[in-house]
């Protein structure tokens, strides 16, 4: 099976009439396009900014008479963007690339942030991705709760890799250590790939990752899957469980959509909102989700704000027991 990162990159490499069925390159007389700037909270190339890019074919096909420019913004962990959006002219048509519980979780480690949130507008969400457990091929651990039994013999024996301090999977990570009770031994690695590298190489005993980042590994035989972090299974890896089948009831998913200045129009917003789920129910970005290890799913922006306030609410008071940065640290 094709790995996600030819995927993308193949995907990337074709021409805009090839990416669509109808492409808007094809219009009326008279008619003109409109430009609009994707702000991406990564550094070019990386992970989140090819997942972004992937997804822009897709809005340029359901919102008409538009191109996209992906431009990135990379600082403080997807900061530097959003905060570039919510100071952005609403007239000129920026759009952010936005994920939580990422949002949230900066709004609380990051100081003089606590209005972000009323300063931007969630339009709405198109991709969910679960967090996944994951460990070297040859582990004898068969579930998160193997993690945890053995954790309460010897944490210090099982080492937990996790990408940066602050990212989901990190964040989930301390979210299921305060709601076990289990101290884990959690290692925050400086990238997913790092941490992708130490449990393929075995130099951890598990990973939390994005499944995302795990798909590839997972596919070629160099990970083996403990559960997702998700009420049900996932279409993408229909073999491995669901958390709550070995009894925990705990998940954390991954949200990404799109977001735009506060004081944007509401009839474009209206416009923006209705392109987005149409992508979301787009075959073509579902094959991709399927692929790639994420669902193509649609969350509206009110519930998208509804839930990340709930989400913040709940990382303050984590943020309070266990920091898990310094404060102002980039």
């Amino acid at each position: 099976m094709i790995g996600r990162r030819a995927l993308l990159a193949g995907w990337l490499a074709l021409p805009m009439a090839a990416r669509a069925e109808a492409p808007v390159g094809i219009l009326p007389i008279g008619s003109t396009l409109r430009s609009v700037t994707l702000l991406v909270g990564a550094p070019a190339g990386s992970a989140i900014d090819q997942g972004a890019r992937a997804f822009v074919p897709f809005l340029e096909r359901h919102y008409p008479r538009t191109r996209v420019a992906v431009q990135t913004r990379p600082g403080e962990a997807g900061l530097v963007a959003w905060q570039a959006l919510a100071e952005a002219d609403p007239a000129a048509r920026d759009l952010g690339w936005v994920a939580t519980p990422s949002l949230p979780a900066r709004i609380v480690d990051r100081p003089g942030c606590a209005s972000l949130m009323q300063r931007l507008r969630l339009v709405g969400a198109v991709q969910k991705e679960p967090v996944c457990f994951v460990s070297h091929a040859g582990t004898p651990l068969g579930s998160v709760q193997d993690i945890l039994d053995r954790a309460a013999e010897d944490a210090a024996a099982l080492p937990l890799a996790t990408p940066p301090a602050g990212s989901p999977p990190h964040l989930a990570t301390l979210r299921l250590q305060k709601q076990t009770g289990m101290r884990l031994n959690i290692v925050a690695f400086p990238s997913a790939a790092a941490a992708v590298q130490a449990a393929e190489a075995g130099n951890v005993a598990v990973a939390a990752l994005g499944l995302t980042e795990a798909a590839e590994g997972l596919r070629a035989g160099r990970l083996a899957g403990l559960g997702v972090a998700a009420r049900t299974r996932h279409d993408a890896f229909p073999d491995l469980e669901a958390l709550v089948e070995s009894g925990l009831r705990f998940s954390a998913t991954i949200w990404r959509g799109i977001a735009v200045p506060a004081g944007s129009d509401d009839s474009r917003v209206a416009g923006l909102r209705a392109a987005l789920r149409e992508v979301a129910d787009d075959s073509g970005f579902r094959d991709l989700g399927l692929e790639s290890g994420f669902a193509a799913a649609w969350l509206d922006g009110e519930a998208w704000v509804a839930r990340a306030e709930a989400e913040r609410a709940e990382f303050a008071a984590l943020w309070r027991e266990t920091p898990w940065r310094p404060a102002g640290v980039g």
